[in-house]
């Protein structure tokens, strides 16, 4: 520790601070533009120039280190002058344009200004102006307003993982510009928003919709995936007008990834659900809330009475709430049916019967900067959970081995140590490769619980460099994505990777797709248990209440044409239903398959509670009235259940029903999650032929994402085509370009083809989760390609 004094006050800080972090751990204000806590140094806007005595000049506060006995002055006349001097320099050619800035009004330069600049300008000769550049559909650029502090240009290098803008030219001539002919297309690009200390970069879907001061500031939860990003959402006359992140240092830190930012446009558009529906003689007729509650009583009573209660089926997505999660299988139960599941992006769940434990992050978010082994299994990272991929990152620059086995070759931003390229249908052989080569490594006996999925096992170089690379480091993790949780053989994945955990002395985890995935099953929407695993009705899960059919499904914000692991076989169990009720803040495809359609409020205009992927529950409330005749979900099924006679309904607000989930609070939280696997080895499944890639997409995840306009102007919103390598393309006689017949099962879908050699030999990548492909099959089955 160092003492140091800042404007008379004596304090002490670590050895290594600088003037500026000594200066902010005291409430002391320093002036600055460039500088920012979470990126490098870069001492180039000059602002924070302080008096330091026996210095002979002033110095920059952001790059001086602290000195024993240090003596700092922040506002003496020297510091005072050269700050007014450093601000008459910014402002030469900085345009008079406050008044049509969206920046007006939060605009650093403009706050400075008032205490550092003068009342006139002495700069008499003409200014400059800076041609606009084209960033793409999400950041709208002023490029005269830029003073080069280079925060956007040090974020896309050291947090976004590559460099997507720069600065060209020297001195006068300076310009922030991306690559030319290059948009921003990095998941995260929109923290250069907030990054810019001026009107230089600012929001493109905002722009020019509301001044900053006339808008009101809520707190919020992202509703996306696992990591729980806290935001901060504006309104403006009960309508979102802008998102921005909330600081979370044990979260999100101070970034939220584009989809958190952008998918508020969703929320407005016109294909909002806003008033009950009712199908009748193949018409649909907008009618009142009792008129629609009242058929779907009926219908479920006749339904009941007429097949049973396990003829009813309930499917949701992990991205509702934990309050509408645990209604939704509560009123099920009530009817005396177990049919309730949300995971109908999973194929595999023979773990189920066996398990009795959440499987989650097995981590604290915060300690994934902190790992020095990692092994990412099945995870497009950056593509999936892009505020996690830069921690990733983040361990990475600071020494980590980051090793992946996975079905294509995307890239990381950032180095590896060893990577298995192999067609999904292989990803679980050479898991147990690299467990076969640790057991080679420490001369250990093969456990009994896996010994038959290694007796075939061909330990390669790369499977044994993994092996070592993950038992050489002290805090090592074992991380499972989207393509190893969606995988026909996730529960052997699992398993493998638990032993290769316990083996290597690391930590196993799952990067939990959805806002709510451990939520889900806390509230017990599950077939074989009910809230904090306690004991219920059990029913099917499903993908076996796709493959039985059942008689009525009841639908929370599930879009089954999209969200099924196999959409062409959940399209025809619900058209075969005599009724299907769904809930949904928008209208879809249901227009096509329901009866009912009732007009449910998106998590802005709602009450509740999502659980992270380390298992954090995180509350909010709603930001604006429900639009039109919409009503929180939690209340709807309060009601049905009040109409149907059931016990036990007796809520008056969703904290009295996240208080009856959670009533033991963290701690009963925390004795549900285990990544722990009790489930037998089984034969793993070989599909024949082509092998299906069918990874959704960053921007087809979820309801509100997918009709969000900016984001499906974007690089990986609008981009959706087939994808083979150069060598199947030339055995199959295809070219880059073409039209392509993508058939799997009974239905098939016209695709462009992109020859894309970062893929193994024998897989085509067709990403599921989008209306172009809604007519195919398994996610990760046997597909055939044909030219048309």
């Amino acid at each position: 520790m160092l003492e140091i004094e800042i404007d008379g006050k004596k304090l002490t800080v670590p050895d290594g601070s600088t003037v500026m972090e000594a200066a902010n751990s005291v409430g002391t204000y320093i002036p600055h533009f460039c500088y920012h806590k979470k990126l490098s140094i870069a001492a180039n806007c000059r602002m924070c120039l302080v008096e330091v005595e026996k210095a002979p000049k002033p110095l920059p506060a952001c790059a001086t280190p602290v000195t024993d006995g240090m003596k700092v002055h922040t506002h003496s006349s020297l510091a005072s002058k050269a700050q007014k001097g450093v601000m008459e320099f910014l402002l030469i050619n900085h345009p008079l344009d406050c008044p049509i800035c969206d920046q007006g009004g939060e605009c650093q330069l403009q706050d400075l200004a008032v205490g550092y600049g003068n009342t006139a300008s002495r700069y008499q000769e003409e200014k400059r102006v800076v041609v606009n550049k084209n960033m793409g559909p999400l950041i709208s650029t002023d490029m005269t307003r830029c003073i080069h502090c280079t925060r956007c240009v040090r974020f896309t290098e050291e947090i976004g993982g590559f460099q997507e803008i720069g600065m060209a030219n020297r001195g006068e001539h300076s310009e922030i510009l991306p690559f030319i002919n290059k948009t921003v297309d990095s998941e995260i690009s929109g923290n250069v928003i907030d990054l810019c200390p001026v009107g230089a970069l600012t929001s493109k879907p905002f722009r020019y919709s509301a001044r900053t001061w006339e808008l009101s500031r809520r707190k919020s939860v992202s509703p996306h995936d696992g990591l729980g990003s806290n935001l901060v959402v504006q309104v403006k006359q009960s309508r979102v007008m802008r998102v921005l992140p909330r600081e979370n240092e044990s979260i999100n830190e101070c970034w939220i990834a584009d989809r958190d930012r952008f998918s508020y446009e969703a929320l407005n558009s016109e294909a909002r659900l806003t008033k009950p529906m009712l199908k009748h003689d193949g018409k649909w007729h907008e009618v009142e809330w009792q008129t629609a509650l009242d058929y779907v009583v009926h219908g479920l009573t006749d339904i009941k009475a007429r097949h049973g209660a396990a003829s009813i089926g309930a499917l949701a997505t992990p991205h509702s709430t934990l309050e509408e999660l645990y209604l939704l299988q509560k009123l099920v139960r009530g009817l005396g049916c177990g049919n309730v599941d949300t995971r109908m992006r999973q194929r595999d769940f023979r773990g189920d019967a066996v398990d009795k434990h959440i499987t989650y992050l097995g981590m604290p978010i915060t300690a994934l900067r902190k790992l020095d082994r990692i092994l990412l299994i099945g995870a497009n990272v950056r593509k999936e959970q892009p505020l996690i991929a830069a921690k990733l990152r983040h361990a990475v620059k600071k020494g980590a081995q980051l090793s992946v086995i996975q079905s294509s070759d995307d890239d990381l931003l950032c180095s590896t140590h060893t990577k298995l390229v192999v067609a999904p249908n292989v990803i679980a052989a050479q898991l147990a490769a690299v467990l076969k080569a640790l057991l080679e490594i420490k001369g250990a006996v093969v456990p009994d619980a896996v010994s038959s999925l290694l007796a075939d096992a061909l330990v390669t170089e790369s499977a044994r460099a993994i092996a070592i690379s993950l038992s050489s480091g002290e805090h090592g993790a074992i991380l499972l994505g989207q393509a190893a949780l969606y995988h026909p053989d996730y529960s052997m994945i699992r398993l493998l990777a638990g032993e290769l955990a316990t083996l290597a002395g690391v930590t196993v985890g799952e990067l939990t797709p959805a806002a709510n995935t451990v939520g889900a099953a806390l509230a017990g929407a599950h077939p074989l248990r009910g809230e904090l695993s306690t004991d219920a009705i059990q029913g099917l899960n499903a993908r076996e209440m796709f493959e039985q059919p059942r008689r009525a499904y009841l639908l929370l914000n599930a879009e089954v044409e999209l969200d099924a692991h196999n959409p062409q076989q959940a399209m025809s169990a619900v058209k075969q239903a005599d009724m299907v009720v769904a809930m949904s803040a928008f209208k879809h495809e249901a227009i096509d398959y329901a009866d009912v359609l009732l007009p449910i409020a998106p998590f802005s205009e709602t009450s509740g509670t999502f659980v992270n992927m380390e298992g954090l529950p995180q509350s909010f409330n709603g930001v604006v009235k429900p639009l039109g005749d919409a009503r929180p979900a939690w209340k709807v099924l309060r009601v049905l259940a009040n109409l149907l006679g059931l016990s036990g309904f007796d809520f008056n607000t969703s904290e009295e029903v996240r208080d009856t989930v959670l009533k033991g609070g963290q701690a009963s939280v925390d004795a549900q999650l285990k990544n722990v696997t009790s489930v037998k080895a089984q034969p793993l499944e070989q599909p024949a032929g082509l092998a299906r890639l069918g990874e959704v997409p960053i921007y087809q995840s979820d309801a509100l994402v997918r009709r969000a306009p900016a984001l499906q102007m974007t690089k990986d919103g609008k981009t959706f085509v087939a994808s083979i390598n150069g060598k199947l393309a030339n055995e199959l006689g295809l070219t880059d370009g073409c039209d392509v017949k993508v058939t799997q099962q009974d239905g098939y879908a016209k695709l462009k083809l992109v020859i894309d050699d970062k893929l193994p030999d024998q897989v085509v990548r067709v990403p599921s989760g989008h209306p172009a492909v809604m007519t195919l099959g398994d996610m990760f089955g046997s597909i055939a390609l044909e030219r048309v």
